[in-house]
């Protein structure tokens, strides 16, 4: 065993401890294999073929939302639970707000449509942020360098006004915007928050429209009043955004010579 006379006492009592019992039908080896989900690049391209598949299925088999009216009339009491379970699966799978929105007005009503997509859309985005930060924020994180880490360090400082800005701007679908937030340092409570006031004016908009489809000339001014609210909210993001760019350019510009 070799003389340990020169070792410390707390290292000759660990060399002298018993072996750990292994546990029956368990081999030893010499190395533990990793898994897959411990491998960031490995998350993170799962993350890229999970879209990649949403985005398949939505071009080659679109949802029939045409079958939706049956179902509803069959769940009964229960139909406003699904309503807002299938909303948001669809909002994950990448299917258009737009389309779930004008579909849930027609089914429900302006007020009720609204409401359930909101619903929809606050568990939709929990659950894309959800799986987005569990596949991809570690690979995000060790590869980002930068002009990508200063804007990864802009959504980590980001506030519910930051968040309804990037909602309102159109860069892409709900679900692919919760999956895109969920890889950055966002973080969860005004991700949220920001996430659905941003969705309430079309929400009431898109649901008035359904409604009055399935209903013309009994279209509820009260339901469509909240969409005039993104408008106006457009309106002062891209003039906040004018003036703080303009701002930026006078910082960078040299100083004129005298």
């Amino acid at each position: 065993m070799g003389d340990r006379s020169g070792l410390p006492a707390a290292a000759r009592r660990h060399l002298d401890r018993p072996p750990a019992p292994r546990a029956p039908g368990r081999r030893r080896t010499v190395t533990e294999p990793r898994r897959w989900h411990r491998h960031p690049a490995l998350r993170f391209a799962a993350l890229i073929t999970l879209l990649g598949v949403f985005g398949l299925l939505l071009l080659v088999a679109p949802p029939d939302l045409r079958a939706i009216p049956d179902a509803v009339d069959r769940l009964g009491p229960f139909a406003p639970v699904a309503a807002v379970g299938v909303g948001a699966a669809l909002l994950i799978a990448l299917v258009p707000r737009t389309l779930i929105t004008v579909a849930w007005g027609a089914l429900f009503g302006p007020l009720g449509g609204a409401g359930y997509t909101l619903a929809a859309a606050f568990l939709a985005a929990l659950l894309g942020f959800a799986v987005g930060r569990w596949l991809g924020r570690d690979f995000v994180l060790l590869r980002v360098r930068g002009r990508l880490a200063r804007l990864d360090g802009w959504f980590t400082r980001q506030s519910v006004f930051g968040v309804i800005t990037v909602r309102l701007l159109p860069i892409g679908g709900f679900g692919l915007v919760s999956y895109g937030y969920g890889t950055t340092g966002a973080r969860l409570l005004p991700y949220l928050v920001g996430s659905v006031i941003a969705s309430t004016p079309s929400a009431f908009g898109y649901a008035a429209i359904g409604s009055a489809v399935v209903s013309p000339g009994s279209v509820n001014w009260f339901a469509v009043a909240p969409a005039s609210f993104g408008l106006f909210a457009t309106a002062v993001i891209i003039w906040r955004w004018r003036r703080s760019a303009g701002s930026s350019t006078r910082r960078s510009d040299p100083p004129a010579r005298p």
